[in-house]
């Protein structure tokens, strides 16, 4: 590394003595901070990179050219210069009928795509009349029931000219098939939507929890949806493979890096042992990040991701066409970095974290705003949020070149580390018989738990800083209005699903959820019966718990 004094001769013997001559003369003497001096997932960072880092890298082989593989420096040839990223900003609370409104506003201020947060009974596959959902509905996202909930989300938005992100993975096949009846009805026809369906159900086991079946039954409940979508969808990305909650669990960058993709190699398996061909469904699958803090360290994290996936596609499953060798992703800014001590300071974070997916290549993104680590966000935080993007897509000058920090000794060395440290966890994982036993042992959320409690520790020992927080706190701390959800909008729901099940053809909507158990006994694909059943007004109560009926429900096993 930059540290040792005698670096490689690569550079030419004349560099390797101006080098030495540095280090002895300048470096060897001079003030250095007491601080530690790592990433923030801790990797160590010399004082200087230089040519001597990138000796084992062919920048032919290894970094080439945009739009080219192994895609290192960008999927596109001209990036950002031909079309910027998506701004899609996250959104839902309380009922359809607010989070509609929600929806138009940021369109009307210029978002350039839709992006559905569901609260946690629907994420758990839960009507909002459950017991389990009271206190819970309508506040973290929106609470979707039915077809009738799904219909009013949408009222007014073409489905056809907007493409939705649905950020939700065991209930997935419901919320697609609630989807799909919704733009029957607005005479869209399946070949014509885009968009994408989160469906990782394994990062749920791994980091979010937000499961209902055990393993193996929901990657069935995968399979399906892959193979319906790859049949009748070819502008809908099925599955978005999810670093992002992985991080927010407290993993590190590496971690993060390595066990998305070990996830996303799991599902392009799923995908070949249902007897597709991996171009048919790999150019349609997606990857989900989260821009961190570290602003470095992210940007090379991208960078790895694209040159990892490239080769593992091409030169693993043997993918022939280029589009099943792009890693095209979508990133958050870090909602784990958001301090509720001075709230405002979260603006700057975003900031910079937004800058560093930009930087690194994102298709599209989402920006955090400032109040969410208090509430959901209201309308002006949302606003500021969005601007953030647009700040940076059309001031800062950033989007003009392609990769401008490709060359960086710096960049160049972190990406290569980070893709070498991928590897050796991809070597562990396939030495305990792949994801699903990794996952199913505890490995894998064993590996996260050890990286959170060390961050944790280095926060409350003062070794990292959280400005506000462990250092220069403020005795007036300021107060910022947050969005307040209303107790009368948890009740409404209530009673509207209550109604639906009275004025429905009650026994339509049973005789649908018995097709559906039935196809669930078998290894028929579950998508037609799902939309069948949404389409006869069961719930996604309803529907969940027939298909627990067949599947069972997981439980956690405590890890030692």
């Amino acid at each position: 590394m930059a540290s040792d004094p005698t670096p490689a001769t690569s550079g030419g013997s004349a560099f390797a003595a101006t080098y030495r001559h540095w280090h002895e003369t300048k470096l060897a003497k001079a003030k250095q901070r007491r601080a530690s001096f790592t990433t923030v997932s801790g990797v160590a960072v010399d004082p200087l990179y230089t040519p001597h880092d990138l000796a084992d890298i062919d920048a032919a082989h290894d970094i080439g050219f945009p739009g080219e593989f192994p895609y290192t420096r960008g999927i596109h040839p001209t990036m950002y210069r031909g079309k910027l990223w998506t701004m899609r900003q996250f959104a839902g609370f309380g009922t359809a009928r607010e989070t509609n409104e929600r929806f138009r506003y940021l369109l009307h201020e210029g978002q350039t795509g839709l992006s559905v947060a569901f609260d946690l009974p629907t994420l758990m596959g839960r009507d909002s009349d459950d017991p389990l959902s009271t206190g819970e509905v309508g506040r973290c996202g929106v609470a979707i029931d039915s077809l009738e909930d799904m219909r009013r989300l949408f009222d007014g938005i073409p489905l056809s000219g907007v493409t939705t992100s649905m950020t939700i993975s065991s209930p997935a096949p419901v919320a697609l098939a609630l989807y799909l009846a919704v733009a029957e009805e607005q005479g869209v026809a399946l070949a014509q939507l885009g968009g994408t369906m989160q469906t990782d159900i394994l990062k749920e086991f791994i980091a979010q929890n937000e499961y209902v079946f055990p393993p193996r039954p929901s990657m069935r409940l995968v399979r399906d949806m892959l193979v319906f979508c790859t049949a009748h969808m070819p502008r809908w990305n099925p599955i978005s493979i999810s670093g992002y909650h992985i991080r927010e669990a407290g993993s590190t960058a590496v971690q993060e890096l390595a066990f998305t993709l070990a996830d996303g190699m799991e599902y392009v398996r799923l995908g070949l042992d249902a007897g597709l061909d991996v171009d048919d469904f790999a150019p349609r699958l997606s990857f989900f990040f989260n821009a961190h803090i570290d602003f470095f360290e992210e940007i090379a994290k991208y960078r790895a991701a694209r040159r990892i996936w490239a080769h593992v596609m091409r030169e693993r499953f043997g993918a022939r066409d280029s589009r099943s060798w792009l890693m095209r992703f979508h990133a958050q800014t870090a909602g784990c970095s958001l301090t509720a001590q001075q709230p405002e300071n979260n603006v700057t974070r975003t900031a910079l974290e937004a800058l560093s997916a930009v930087l690194g290549g994102a298709q599209s993104l989402h920006t955090n705003a400032m109040d969410e680590v208090l509430a959901l966000p209201t309308e002006r935080a949302a606003r500021i949020a969005l601007r953030t993007q647009q700040i940076i897509a059309y001031e800062t000058g950033v989007a003009n070149t392609v990769d401008p920090l490709g060359g960086s000794y710096f960049v160049e060395a972190l990406t290569t580390q980070m893709e070498r440290e991928a590897y050796e966890y991809f070597r562990r994982i396939d030495e305990q018989g792949g994801v699903i036993v990794a996952l199913e042992n505890g490995y894998l959320q064993s590996e996260i738990a050890a990286a959170a409690f060390d961050h944790q520790r280095a926060v409350e020992s003062g070794d990292r800083v959280l400005v506000g927080v462990n250092q220069f706190g403020s005795s007036g701390e300021s107060q910022i209005p947050i969005l307040a959800i209303d107790p009368a909008l948890e009740r409404a729901q209530r009673a509207a699903v209550q109604s639906l099940r009275a004025r429905r053809d009650n026994l339509r909507c049973s005789a649908a959820l018995e097709a559906l158990s039935e196809m669930a006994r078998g290894n028929g694909n579950v998508m037609p019966a799902l939309v069948a059943a949404v389409k006869a007004y069961a719930t996604e109560g309803e529907i969940m718990e027939v298909l627990a009926s067949v599947f069972g429900r997981h439980r956690e096993p405590a890890w030692v």
